[in-house]
């Protein structure tokens, strides 16, 4: 299951994690949120030791999203080593988040 982010656990678990970060920024409203969650979690089993895949409610959090330039749901955005390497939005395939990940893990 991928891993609940918040405001307060955002710095130490996405920009002090050793592995490359997939955050998907979502909403429990979001139709396409919500269209792409089994990918999400499909992933995160696919990936597990190469990527750490988290999810971030910004109903619940509106520091980090505001710190990202979140201005759409869903937001998927890549870190590694703390900074943006790659960003997608909408509800994208599971082919094109795949694609994003394996050009920053190699």
């Amino acid at each position: 299951m991928a891993h609940e982010l918040n405001d307060a656990n955002f710095d130490t678990d996405v920009l002090q994690c050793d592995l490359p970060v997939l955050v998907d920024f979502w909403a429990p409203w979001c139709g396409p949120c919500r269209a792409i969650a089994p990918v999400i979690e499909e992933l995160t089993q696919e990936l597990s030791g190469q990527v750490k895949i988290g999810k971030m409610n910004v109903d619940e959090n509106s520091k980090t999203p505001s710190r990202f330039g979140i201005r759409a749901i869903p937001t998927l955005i890549l870190f590694k080593n703390g900074e943006v390497v790659e960003q997608l939005t909408g509800a994208v395939s599971k082919s094109s988040i795949k694609e994003m990940i394996s050009k920053t893990i190699g």
